[in-house]
């Protein structure tokens, strides 16, 4: 077999014709192995694939390779311009590489697979790259390899907002609820990021959309009804307890500030814990504060049972005639109460009644999408040191939606 033909079988693009191959020094000093190639066939355009003229001839490229065993690789090759009756003047296509990225296909899907499965301190140690290098290799794997949606089958969704770096940046996810999918992500949080999701997708699809679950962010509220107009707003549980949960803990605050220094504190200090938990999760020491407390600090129970009760509507399967019956009695009892942290959540809950009553139709929360959320931290952990919000948004996605970038040998054995 000739050494041209060897050359050829071991960089497996079509389309490519192998020159010299030489060694040579890299700026470190190490050396690395360079591959003189040439675009084989008329040129084509990189943008549409429309073979076209040359136009003029540009300088000697590189693109990084796979590595043959402890040398690095280089494909070298002089490329022409080409001029595209539809896209004019453009750089010619290649088969091995993207029109502007110099890494390789095979190389950015081993990235990609290596990204599934560890941080990109080892990727860049391993392949011997920058991290700013793999953010921007991510981005193109992901482009190219993301399914296209089907948005004829979206109906209802899931927005959540997710910490990507200090200082109150945040990435806004959207998923399906169906499927649990991640559908789209963009940096910020606010009724504009949301609206943005929405212009994309345009008038159709989001007609198409019943239902939109979301935490109680008003901005993501806002969008919605602007641009949803057949979606109903489902406000997810979690968070409609959580701010009971809050109004709990505001409570037991205050006691214990009012009650600092008196005998009376010690029945309300180590409260915290009891009151917060489920009543089946309290420990039996717990349990024994709780069974105290009506005697000691009425104001505290009085929270708790409002607490509970809130937790109880949720829990129990109410049709949602009755649910809603249920949460206008609580909402009537927590103004009553005379507890300004739940005065507060009652008038929330009475502002927002559809979407607070609307699970007890749907029964959708932002459940999956917070199980997403669980699996986006763990990939924007590991991806700390990128600058760029599109490379933690690729990221994401490339361990969110079953994205499969392919081995090596398996993408030589599926083109062979």
């Amino acid at each position: 077999m000739r050494a041209e033909t060897v050359a050829r079988r071991l960089l497996s693009f079509p389309r490519l014709s192998v020159g010299k191959v030489r060694f040579e020094s890299d700026e470190l000093g190490c050396e690395v192995l360079v591959f003189e190639v040439a675009v084989r066939g008329r040129s084509r355009c990189s943008r549409c694939g429309r073979k076209c003229p040359g136009y003029d001839r540009l300088k000697p490229r590189r693109w990084r390779h796979l590595d043959f065993g402890a040398w690095e690789v280089h494909l070298e090759a002089t490329l022409g311009r080409v001029e595209c009756r539809r896209c004019g003047v453009v750089v010619e296509q290649v088969s091995w590489a993207e029109p502007e990225s110099r890494f390789t296909l095979h190389f950015e899907e081993l990235v990609g697979w290596l990204a599934q499965r560890c941080d990109k301190t080892a990727i860049s140690t391993m392949l011997r790259i920058a991290w700013r290098s793999v953010g921007t290799i991510l981005e193109r794997v992901v482009a190219r390899l993301r399914a296209p949606i089907d948005w004829t089958k979206v109906t209802a969704i899931a927005t959540d907002e997710l910490s990507i770096r200090k200082g109150q940046r945040y990435l806004t996810l959207v998923s399906d609820l169906e499927t649990g999918r991640i559908l789209w992500s963009k940096e910020g949080r606010s009724a504009a990021t949301l609206e943005a999701f929405f212009a994309e997708i345009g008038v159709e699809a989001c007609a198409r959309i019943r239902h939109a679950a979301i935490d109680m962010f008003e901005g993501y509220a806002k969008a919605i009804r602007r641009c949803l107009p057949n979606a109903t707003i489902v406000y997810d549980r979690f968070h409609v307890q959580q701010l009971a949960s809050k109004a709990v803990d505001e409570v037991r605050r205050g006691e214990w500030q009012r009650l600092r220094g008196t005998d009376e504190a010690r029945g309300v200090k180590h409260l915290r814990w009891a009151l917060l938990r489920n009543p089946w999760n309290v420990t039996p020491a717990e349990h024994e504060r709780l069974a105290e407390l009506p005697k000691q600090n009425r104001l505290i129970y009085r929270a708790y049972l409002l607490k509970e009760s809130l937790a109880g509507i949720y829990r129990s399967l109410y049709t949602t005639p009755w649910a809603k019956r249920r949460l206008n009695e609580w909402i009537a009892w927590a103004l009553r109460s005379r507890l300004a942290p739940f005065r507060k959540v009652a008038r929330t809950l009475r502002r927002c009644f559809d979407g607070v009553a609307a699970y007890f139709e749907t029964g959708y929360t932002t459940s999956r999408a917070e199980g997403l959320n669980t699996k986006a931290r763990l990939a924007t952990r590991q991806a700390y040191g990128f600058h760029s919000a599109d490379a933690v948004r690729a990221m994401i996605e490339l361990r969110c939606t079953g994205i499969a970038p392919r081995l090596p040998h398996q993408i030589v054995g599926a083109a062979g």
